[in-house]
């Protein structure tokens, strides 16, 4: 155990880029970042620090899920409060750093017992956003968990002012500078617009530590930040945002300060640098002095990385020269190597944990993270045959835990690829230097505004790309795309008063409604789904908000516009269009019609016709011929005579709507049945329907003697009133029941069956309605 720190010592522990939530979907990986998280708040408590220093990403996204927040309050109110009081005294305005309804460090808070306060910068992967500008760091300060310092609230005037603690004789001055776009943070440095704030009096007595999360190597010409732009004041600079463990001080040679970068605690991408071993540090600082104690985290999944070249082999240069069949052999080599490497793992593992006693068992090993990286160029006069690198890397199912990505092969290029003629016109480059150093909001920018979009808004479009890349929110693609497709549906739904439909206005709307979603979204305004006028269906009762979203905004919730018969009011007019919106017709059987074969069942569907007027002038009442059918409609009656079925059979003839020419050629979207006999009959001349209320259609069954299949059909019936009279009868073989005319029939859909029908049998009494003729 260390010894007891003197009163004039603050001791802090040091940790960067914690990536709470990395990769926590995956059933192997899915719980290594918090538990190396907790591993690193359990230090701090068993180690009596006085409080803990992280430098940004504490989240691997700025939108955490629920378990990666519930897991990192867990760690921290578990490891963070206690009895014990916090013996550092706030000496600055406590105001001017945290904001909010508590403006004060949370081991002040008379309501709470903190002993070991947690201060944190936001990094790139949870920096804040949305509405109101929050992170996730701001929720775990409004609940007395961790101060979150170091806002930037303006990235092109900056403004850095310290937190000023003291305990005993040494006074710490705690400088913050949250994640700002690495171009933007170069050219603010370079044009000195970066203003750091320090105490008026007595400055030399002060220890001052900056926390920085910006790039640390100079990827391209203006993509980091340098050393040499920061202050000369500082005694020390803990560096955020690189992955790769230089735990160990090291000294700027111009500015005289020292610069610690802890690395990440978790690995989240397969390369050399995040094989380097886990630290984090203690720094006991004394007035202007301090020591760093180092600390291995045992709690790391092994990683082990390689790199090969196999044309360096001898055997596989001999290959790859002798035979063209030689992947056998270059998998069994490779499989060799990383064999070695998982053994090299768990060894490694096993040597960092605590010695075990005769008692304990031995620790389960977890499954270790291997990347062999494979350079298969062949030399001049042979070739490799490499196996796919998905495939090779399953046959280590069970022993390692990227399954998918254990071996990486690549090669050097011999040749400039050939252009495809139909590539994507990217922004021109001059040269490679300044392609890396286009940001990627600006390639979007310039490719999305290069096409045409009709749906998806432009800027709300490469936000999501934005966000995709540099946040490496997987999900914001598909939200942003859902959410815009929402928003366009709802809007074309409730843009129209009436029931129809103008589908030749459809682009002009939707271009309309992309416009208006893109000048929200550039005036910072939350977006929100045109409200429909309409009525609206209830919520069900297992409808998610949070992973459905808002039941209103979804287009199923909205109500139709098409009336149901109970909702037809008796006083109805004939007229087609304030009766349907939608016409039907009935699929059937039917020889000559489309080549169908006679079917058991008919059934009733949608069709886009347009409804046409029928004329108001009445029409004498005239009965009909027994023993033969006139067409039907069930909206209005056809203005001109149908011509007669050539077919001479005994079937029932239903006329097929997905014939075209048949349905381009009717003037009325009703139903309509025709029957065929051996002998040619006289029709019925076809009525015109007068502008009154329609009569009910009785439904009857009816049977054969014939040997013929049963046809079945259903018909919905727009009956309005009821009839008058006496009522109609209709018999067959004596076995049909007379049909009630005085209540009105009840609207809905009537089924019947018709067998082969024979003209001496059928015979059909006309009902008497003051309306129109019912069907004969």
């Amino acid at each position: 155990m260390p010894s007891a720190p003197s009163a004039d010592t603050i001791r802090v522990l040091v940790s960067t880029d914690n990536h709470v939530g990395y990769n926590e979907r995956d059933a192997i990986r899915g719980d290594d970042s918090w538990k190396t998280f907790h591993e690193i708040m359990c230090l701090a408590k068993d180690r009596d620090v006085d409080m803990v220093l992280l430098a940004g990403d504490l989240f691997h996204e700025n939108k955490p899920s629920r378990k990666s927040m519930y897991q990192v309050m867990r760690s921290l109110r578990m490891k963070c409060y206690g009895e014990k009081p916090c013996e550092l005294e706030m000496l600055s305005d406590a105001s001017e750093q945290f904001s909010g309804s508590f403006n004060h460090v949370n081991y002040e808070d008379p309501d709470i017992n903190v002993s070991i306060p947690v201060f944190s910068i936001h990094g790139n992967h949870d920096d804040p956003s949305g509405e109101g500008h929050l992170a996730a760091l701001d929720i775990l300060q409004m609940s007395g968990l961790l101060n979150y310092y170091g806002r930037t609230p303006e990235s092109d005037n900056v403004q850095v002012k310290p937190v000023l603690l003291q305990k005993g004789q040494t006074k710490l001055a705690l400088f913050g500078l949250s994640n700002v776009r690495d171009e933007r943070i170069f050219r603010t440095f370079r044009d000195g617009n970066v203003k750091f704030f320090r105490p008026q009096t007595t400055q030399d007595e002060w220890f001052n530590i900056l926390s920085v999360h910006q790039n640390h190597h100079a990827y391209t010409d203006t993509g980091y930040l340098p050393e040499n732009f920061l202050p000369d004041f500082l005694d020390l600079v803990i560096w955020g945002h690189e992955h790769e463990c230089k735990i160990d001080p090291i000294t700027n040679p111009e500015k005289g300060f020292k610069v610690m970068q802890p690395g990440s605690s978790v690995a989240t991408s397969l390369v050399e640098g995040e094989a380097v071993p886990k630290h984090v540090a203690i720094l006991s600082i004394t007035g202007q002095d301090f020591t760093t104690e180092t600390i291995r985290l045992k709690t790391v999944r092994p990683f082990v990385c390689q790199e090969v070249v196999m044309a360096n082999n001898r055997d596989m240069k001999r290959a790859a020269v002798q035979s063209t069949d030689n992947q056998p052999a270059i998998n069994r080599y490779c499989t060799d190597l990383i064999n070695k490497l998982i053994a090299q793992a768990n060894q490694e593992w096993l040597d960092i944990q605590d010695p075990l006693s005769d008692d304990d068992e031995p620790p389960e090993i977890p499954l270790p993270l291997i990347r062999l990286r494979v350079d298969y160029t062949a030399p001049e006069g042979g070739i490799f045959n490499i196996d796919q690198a998905h495939r090779f890397s399953g046959r280590f199912q069970g022993q390692v835990a990227n399954t998918s990505d254990v071996i990486q092969y690549h090669r050097k290029k011999t040749a400039a690829a050939r252009k495809s003629k139909h590539a994507i016109e990217m922004p021109e480059e001059t040269s490679t230097r300044e392609l890396d150093a286009l940001h990627v909001g600006r390639l979007v920018r310039e490719y999305l505004t290069a096409q045409t979009l009709t749906i998806l808004p432009q800027n709300r479009l490469g936000d999501a790309v934005i966000q995709f890349v540099d946040k490496d929110d997987k999900h914001s693609m598909q939200d942003t795309i859902e959410e815009s497709l929402a928003l366009q549906v709802a809007g074309l739904l409730g843009g129209e008063e009436d029931n129809e439909f103008d589908e030749d206005n459809v682009a002009d709307q939707m271009e309309h409604i992309r416009a208006q979603l893109e000048t929200r979204f550039q005036a910072g305004a939350k977006s929100k789904g045109a409200k429909r006028r309409k009525n609206r269906k209830p919520r069900p009762e297992d409808w998610d908000s949070d992973l459905e979203g808002s039941w209103e905004d979804n287009p199923a919730s909205v109500v139709r516009d098409d009336p149901s018969p109970e909702e037809i009011p008796d006083d109805a007019d004939d007229d087609a269009e304030s009766v349907a919106s939608r016409p039907t017709s009935i699929r059937g059987r039917g020889r000559g019609r489309g080549g169908r074969a006679a079917a058991s069942t008919g059934t009733t569907r949608m069709t886009t016709a347009a409804a046409k007027k029928a004329p108001a002038k009445p029409a004498a009442k005239k009965p009909a011929a027994r023993g033969k059918r006139k067409p039907a409609s069930s909206e209005e009656e056809e203005e001109e005579e149908e011509p007669e079925d050539e077919d001479e059979d005994n079937d029932v003839i239903v006329l097929d709507d997905d014939d075209e020419e048949e349905e381009d050629s009717r003037n009325s979207p009703g139903l309509f049945m025709s029957q065929a006999s051996a002998a040619p009959a006289r029709k019925a001349p076809a009525r015109k329907a007068p502008a009154a209320k329609p009569a009910p259609k009785p439904a009857a069954r009816k049977t054969a003697a014939a040997n013929t299949a049963a046809a079945r059909q259903t018909q919905l019936s727009f009956s309005q009133s009821p009839a008058t009279g006496r009522a109609a009868a209709s018999k067959a073989n004596g076995s049909a029941k007379a049909a009630p005319a005085a209540p009105a029939p009840k609207r809905g859909r009537t089924v019947f069956e018709e067998e082969d029908i024979d003209d001496d049998d059928d015979a059909f009494e006309p009902v008497v309605s003051t309306g129109r003729n019912g069907r004969r």
